[in-house]
């Protein structure tokens, strides 16, 4: 199974789980392109979300997202239904309704409040300054999907200090071993239940 990277803003640095998760050479990843990583646009994420599934297996396709990725990938669900991917695991997806989401980030921030179309899971914490918990299970329950707390890590990036974070590898494993190979230009169908555990 292939795994599609969608960073958040800026990217992620070098000593980012993402990276970290690419380079170990355990999974086979691919990391979207988009024109700008700085000034982000939802239109151009999409379309690079839209490369990244092309140059995979279709159907063969897990997508991994953090901050505004996650954002941007269920605004790009719901555009294309989901069509090849198997699923997706959302890392610490950011509210626009707090004062510190990047009002650069404006395009992302009308945030489609229904199910998705595929399998998904919310891995958040409980203090993250992007997103309170209260609005994390908003999420879950519009997505319906799951949210899973992992406790005070704040927003899950490098300045959390999580390294390789196996912690994220074990519940990225756990989801990963419940997803089913979707068909050729099908869509993958929703599962699971929301703010549960894996």
């Amino acid at each position: 199974m292939k795994i599609l990277m969608v960073p958040g803003i800026n990217g992620s640095g070098p000593d980012h789980w993402q990276t970290r998760w690419e380079s170990d050479g355990e999974l086979a990843t691919v990391r979207i392109n988009p024109t700008s990583w700085d000034e982000p646009d939802l239109d151009d994420w999409c379309a690079a979300i839209d490369r990244g599934i092309a140059d995979s297996d279709p159907g063969d396709v897990l997508i991994v997202a953090h901050s505004l990725g996650c954002l941007a990938v269920v605004h790009w669900l719901h555009r294309a239904s989901g069509a090849g991917v198997r699923g997706a695991f959302l890392v610490a997806p950011p509210d626009p309704g707090s004062g510190s989401f990047p009002s650069v980030a404006g395009s992302f921030a009308r945030v489609p409040m229904a199910s998705l179309p595929v399998p998904a899971v919310i891995v958040a914490s409980d203090d993250d300054q992007y997103c309170s918990v209260e609005a994390g299970l908003g999420y879950a329950g519009a997505w319906q999907v799951d949210r899973i707390s992992v406790g005070s890590a704040g927003h899950l990036n490098t300045a959390s200090g999580l390294g390789d974070w196996p912690a994220g590898t074990a519940l990225l494993s756990a989801f990963s071993a419940k997803l089913v190979r979707v068909p050729r230009g099908s869509a993958a169908r929703r599962g699971g239940t929301r703010n549960g555990s894996l």
